[in-house]
């Protein structure tokens, strides 16, 4: 069996004699007292520290080292609707109490297109991401320009593709506003979430005998103040791209299960020719062309500065 480890007494030569001690905390003395040694005594030791707030200050008792101490710290904050302060405690920076903007409300184009009249939808391309379907730069009239010379993996060309974002003959159109809401527990992040997106369902040229109408297009514009530290990100299927000041910010192309990209303004910021403070538009366009399952999700920071109370 085991053994319980017992501390034997330590004998002292005098009463009141003194001797150096030593414990996590630094260097004491131990007093002769009934003729044993009492425990060690080391005064009460400090150092400074940081714990990524700011400098504080690091206790050292009962031979060990307590965490850091930092008096809570706050600085100016503010978001595209005006000031606050944020509180830093423990390490961490709290959330800025800054006045938010309203959850935004997108408002969209949809257009409708049928197998029968277009051969990029319901076509046999293979399935995958088809990256570089698109130029960098929107066009002078802020659409996408194709990319294929003269065809991609999963389109036709570029007349067939310029119908996807313009109206047509076959492909009627209708508004749609996609109403975002607020990230539970994220302050300031806005999301929409659909994992079953068929909004034109019964309308246009209608479900062509399927369950859902699987095939359109959808585009929408907006404007916001770049503050710094905004996100996008979409996860979906077919195809989707977002330009952020007219450039190429995500690249979703292509016939493929659901997928997610996510693009951090700050990181974006060269590329994209961004200055804080500046208004900017932001573009996205997003096909649906195949059956049998349509997600559509929207992930962001980004606000449009008249959206404040």
């Amino acid at each position: 069996g085991s053994r319980t480890e017992l501390i034997m007494p330590d004998p002292c030569p005098s009463e009141g004699a003194l001797r150096v001690c030593q414990d996590g905390c630094g260097t004491g003395s131990q007093t002769c007292e009934n003729g044993l040694w009492n425990a060690c005594q080391v005064p009460v030791a400090t150092r400074s520290c940081n714990d990524g707030c700011g400098d504080g200050v690091e206790i050292c008792a009962a031979g060990k080292w307590q965490a850091c101490e930092v008096p809570l710290v706050q600085r100016d904050c503010e978001s595209v609707c005006g000031a606050g302060h944020e509180t830093c405690n423990k390490g961490k920076w709290g959330a800025c109490d800054a006045p938010l903007p309203r959850p935004p409300q997108l408002k969209t184009t949809v257009r409708d297109f049928s197998p029968a009249t277009h051969p990029d939808f319901e076509a046999g391309y293979g399935t995958g991401l088809d990256a570089g379907m698109v130029e960098e730069l929107l066009g002078g009239d802020d659409k996408p320009v194709y990319a294929g010379r003269p065809i991609t993996p999963s389109s036709s060309g570029a007349a067939n593709f310029n119908l996807w974002f313009n109206d047509g003959p076959n492909n009627p159109s209708e508004a749609l506003d996609l109403q975002l809401l607020p990230a539970p527990g994220e302050a300031g992040l806005f999301t929409y979430d659909d994992s079953d997106f068929f909004p034109i369902d019964g309308k246009l040229l209608g479900n062509e005998g399927r369950g859902h109408n699987f095939h359109f297009t959808l585009e929408a514009s907006t404007t916001f103040e770049y503050r710094g530290g905004e996100v996008f990100s979409f996860s979906g299927d077919d195809d989707m791209w977002v330009f952020i000041n007219r450039r190429l910010a995500i690249d979703l192309g292509g016939l493929h299960r659901s997928l997610t990209a996510n693009v951090s303004l700050d990181d974006f910021a060269g590329q994209g020719e961004l200055v804080r403070g500046q208004v900017y538009p932001l573009h996205f366009f997003f096909a649906e062309r195949h059956t049998i399952e349509s997600h559509f999700t929207i992930r962001t920071s980004i606000a449009d500065p008249g959206s404040c109370d």
